[in-house]
């Protein structure tokens, strides 16, 4: 019997033979799947770095994976996520970025280092809305306009 998937991660064609891990929860009760850097990425004070995952997401039409940067990152290397959380929508089958920047000077981030993590959760809409109503996804990263 096959099983049909409804929410997980997939390594991105072309970083198959390049040691991508798929995301894991570190213990029982973690919320947030480790996402790790697909490449090595000098992170410059001061500006904003996009650093490859080599993933993208799958889940169901009503849920929203959240992407946040891993608290030792932030507090012991002054590294944050450019953009406080990131939002990766159900209809967003691009890779995977995340965009960091240092208050602390250079950092540089290794292939395979633990970056970020990812909570799948189900969010709601306001009376009247129906998810799955409106325009179709045109594009990548920042696809939905810039403001």
């Amino acid at each position: 019997m096959i099983t049909k998937k409804i929410r997980g991660f997939e390594i991105l064609g072309g970083y198959e033979e390049r040691g991508i891990i798929l995301p894991k929860r570190k213990t029982a009760f973690s919320a947030g799947y480790d996402l790790c850097a697909a490449e090595e990425v000098l992170i410059s004070g001061e500006k904003i770095s996009l650093v490859p995952t080599g993933l993208k997401a799958f889940m169901l039409p009503d849920e929203v994976l959240l992407i946040y940067i891993r608290s030792s990152l932030a507090v012991k290397h002054n590294l944050f996520l450019a953009n406080g959380v990131g939002v990766i929508d159900a209809d967003y089958h691009e890779q995977i970025f995340v965009p960091l920047t240092s208050f602390g000077g250079d950092f540089e981030i290794k292939k395979g280092m633990r970056i970020a993590q990812g909570v799948f959760q189900k969010y709601l809409t306001a009376d009247g809305d129906k998810i799955g109503v409106g325009q179709k996804r045109q594009g990548g990263f920042g696809s939905t306009g810039d403001f």
